[in-house]
């Protein structure tokens, strides 16, 4: 008895069913030999097979694969303009809700915290002052609530296609910027008003734009990887995002916290953020330790996060 490969086959080409046939059609034996079914069995096992591609999860740490990332930007593009159409979708101010939120927030901090509580704003008007530090701080929490539950709210996406999973929280973070972009021109609308100048440190709100998205998504990127198993993180968030503003110098300036106790409040990544936000906006003094510390710290987030998200990826198609 031959023996057979137990390999596994794709259906066949047209030609090589032809080729196939055209060889059981020259054998003229209807009891052919066994010397003659060993030969056809070596030539049918000889047959090119088809290469089967096994997309199994990997055992231990992995690497990130920047390059697959890379390949798959169009489609980190689509979900960031999904994420901006649904959130506005069939609602009645539309995008205008990216002006209430930090224009209210804005109004409410100035009535209790700058009129009642007399909280000090560095000679600057408590309006702008605050407004300051509610564009990357709203932009902040927003971005980590989004990505937070990006995953569980993908799930039908995630089951059914392959794409680099880490896509769908970074186009949470995406379509942020978009809000982002919208509240800054109320702030250009005070800038103008109270007559602040410009000044050369407005050069760096790139960067710093660019240093809160990464804060961002090193967040979002551990809080979805840590909804999808406990469930528990999507109640949790919104309570460590309430926290975490008032351990940030958003209602007051750092100047408020005594010099020896200062380091407490720099160790928050965002405290320098906010404060590059409010130097590069309004020409106060950057506190450049402070700034350093932020973005090493930034950095330093999202590296350890992709790379959580990354070892926690091969579970999720089983349990979100």
């Amino acid at each position: 008895m031959p023996e057979w490969t137990t390999q596994r086959r794709l259906p066949a080409r047209p030609e090589r069913q032809w080729q196939a046939r055209k060889t059981a059609m020259t054998t003229t034996d209807p009891m052919p030999s066994s010397s003659q079914s060993a030969g056809t069995a070596c030539a049918v096992t000889a047959l090119p097979i088809e290469p089967v591609v096994r997309i199994r999860p990997s055992r231990s740490w992995v690497a990130l694969h920047v390059r697959e990332l890379w390949a798959y930007r169009e489609l980190l593009y689509f979900l960031t303009w999904r994420d901006v159409k649904v959130r506005y979708k069939q609602a009645a101010l539309g995008a205008a809700w990216a002006i209430i939120q930090p224009v209210m927030t804005m109004l409410i901090f100035t009535l209790f915290f700058g009129k009642l509580a007399k909280i000090p704003s560095d000679g600057i008007p408590y309006p702008i002052f605050a407004y300051a530090a509610l564009l990357p701080w709203t932009f902040f929490a927003n971005a980590i609530t989004n990505s937070g539950n990006s995953l569980v709210g993908s799930a039908s996406l995630i089951t059914k296609v392959y794409f680099p999973r880490l896509i769908v929280p970074a186009a949470a973070v995406g379509a942020g910027l978009v809000d982002f972009a919208i509240a800054f021109v109320v702030f250009i609308g005070l800038f103008v008003y109270y007559g602040f100048a410009l000044t050369w440190q407005i050069l760096l709100f790139p960067l710093l734009v660019v240093l809160t998205a990464t804060l961002a998504l090193g967040v979002g990127l551990w809080m979805s990887a840590l909804n999808v198993k406990y469930r528990d993180i999507r109640y949790a968030l919104p309570f460590l995002v309430q926290l975490w503003m008032f351990a940030s110098p958003v209602i007051y300036p750092s100047s408020l916290m005594p010099e020896k106790w200062r380091w407490v409040l720099v160790i928050n990544p965002l405290t320098g953020v906010i404060e590059g936000y409010r130097a590069a906006l309004l020409g106060r003094p950057f506190m450049w330790g402070a700034l350093a510390y932020s973005a090493l710290a930034s950095i330093a987030v999202l590296i350890y996060a992709a790379y959580f998200f990354r070892h926690m990826e091969r579970e999720f198609a089983d349990i979100v």
